[in-house]
């Protein structure tokens, strides 16, 4: 069915990014958001055309849905929303940007999720099919909205999409050729409700693949393993452990793909660029994935030996007085800070703390007892709870600094002795102190930029 009218509900970037391909394929637009004109400030400046009706500052968007053939949604706009309560109610169909963007795209789809690991991986799969030749966009949850891309897309193109939980609630027709779902974790419960409910909606990326297509799973996690009871598409492991039998595996200090044409070696996995274990399941869920797709060998091994990381995740900042200085402001969850944790190898000062998501910390406590962890800065609304769980197991050395980001920096420098690390690695969203992770992190780097040397 073309769309002649639509609703877009949240004008961030993505639900922006969809009013502009809904208005380019000839469709009469209504953009609402809480949010006025002014505070977007001219940010949406190039949708005062002809076509759109903007309807900026309106708390009550229920009227506005008469007419409407179709609602698209930002990602931040729960599918328990009245306004989406009251179109399903109207036969309007609702859908995600991403779901819109799909729609209207062209080229070959490579998607993944998870609750950890998706910028990087996705970040990395890019790399490997540009350094192929492909023209590729990389899209989605990461920061570039796909509907943006699609209004330039070519057939031939290749679009690697991360896509979260939040998306996955108002797909339908979604359906990537390689789909790949890289671990789950306790994450997002106060969206979802309960980890059935989220590890379901992470089961969507592949709910419509078939025959032909790749359903890219991590054997090591026990979630994605059972995961492949429910795939359509061939199944692919990828495994650090190794104990699978086929797919993108490690074997004997080197990453191996195994399938029915006999095993490929890639590469060392001291060649590896990426630190951490953590990277490794990452580097070896995009080379299942490029495998599968195609891509040759030695353009994957390339990539991996060359691609150094994505901004916020364990991003060296700089070394000051001897100590690292280290931006993991995309640990927005507790096993996303977990890993990070373990890949410290010297006596690291943690900031930790933001907004509330309904998590347990006490996993948290354990993992700073075991590792290089000397003191915990705390911040944020969940300063509370992440102490008492801290405490709970033992680990008592626990700073708090309120809401003041720079006090939290100076305090993390303080306690830092020489040879160590201060790592920003929330272990929480950002929603108390800033807009979003990114500029949690933007601001932790600068911050750390402008210190001065104590040593004269």
């Amino acid at each position: 069915m073309q769309i002649k009218k639509a609703l877009v509900l949240g004008m961030a970037r993505s639900g922006a990014a969809a009013a502009r391909l809904l208005l380019e394929h000839g469709c009469e637009v209504t953009i609402t958001d809480l949010k006025t004109k002014e505070e977007f400030a001219g940010a949406l400046d190039d949708l005062n055309v002809q076509g759109v009706h903007w309807r900026l500052g309106e708390k009550d968007p229920l009227p506005l849905l008469e007419g409407m053939d179709a609602l698209i949604l930002s990602p931040g706009i729960p599918d328990t929303h009245p306004a989406v309560l009251r179109a399903w109610e109207m036969g309007i169909e609702v859908m995600g940007e991403l779901e819109y963007a799909y729609r209207e795209s062209t080229g070959l789809l490579l998607a993944v999720t998870g609750t950890n690991g998706k910028t990087t991986t996705c970040t990395l799969l890019g790399e490997i099919f540009k350094n192929a030749g492909r023209r590729t966009w990389v899209v989605g949850n990461i920061g570039a909205p796909y509907a943006q891309a699609a209004l330039k897309m070519r057939a031939g193109d290749v679009t690697v999409c991360e896509v979260s939980s939040f998306q996955l609630e108002t797909v339908s027709q979604f359906h990537p050729a390689v789909a790949a779902v890289l671990n789950v974790t306790e994450d997002h419960l106060n969206r979802h409700g309960t980890m059935e409910k989220y590890i379901a909606l992470k089961e969507r990326i592949f709910e419509n693949c078939r025959e032909g297509d790749f359903v890219v799973l991590n054997y090591d996690n026990a979630v994605t393993r059972a995961m492949a009871a429910h795939a359509r598409g061939k199944v692919v492991w990828f495994s650090r452990s190794g104990e699978a039998t086929s797919g993108a595996l490690v074997r004997d200090g080197k990453i191996i793909f195994e399938d029915e044409g006999g095993a490929r070696a890639v590469c060392t996995v001291e060649e590896i660029a990426l630190p951490g274990p953590h990277n490794l399941e990452n580097a070896l869920a995009a080379t299942a994935m490029a495998l599968s797709a195609g891509i040759p060998a030695p353009v994957v091994r390339h990539t991996l030996r060359a691609f150094q990381g994505v901004e916020h995740r364990l991003e060296f900042v700089r070394e000051l007085d001897k100590v690292r200085y280290i931006n993991d402001s995309k640990g927005t969850n507790v096993d996303s800070t977990l890993w990070a944790v373990r890949s410290m190898t010297a006596p690291t000062v943690i900031i930790l703390g933001g907004s509330y998501k309904k998590a347990d910390y006490h996993p948290l406590g354990r993992e700073l007892l075991r590792g290089n962890i000397t003191n915990a800065v705390l911040i944020g609304d969940t300063a509370d709870s992440i102490e008492a769980a801290l405490k709970d197991e033992g680990f008592t050395n626990c700073v708090r600094a309120g809401h003041d980001f720079e006090k939290a920096i100076a305090v993390a420098r303080a306690l830092a002795a020489p040879g160590g690390n201060v790592l920003l690695s929330p272990a929480c969203a950002s929603f108390d102190m800033f807009t979003d992770y990114e500029a949690r992190g933007r601001e932790f780097k600068r911050i750390v930029k402008d210190l001065e040397s104590n040593m004269s």
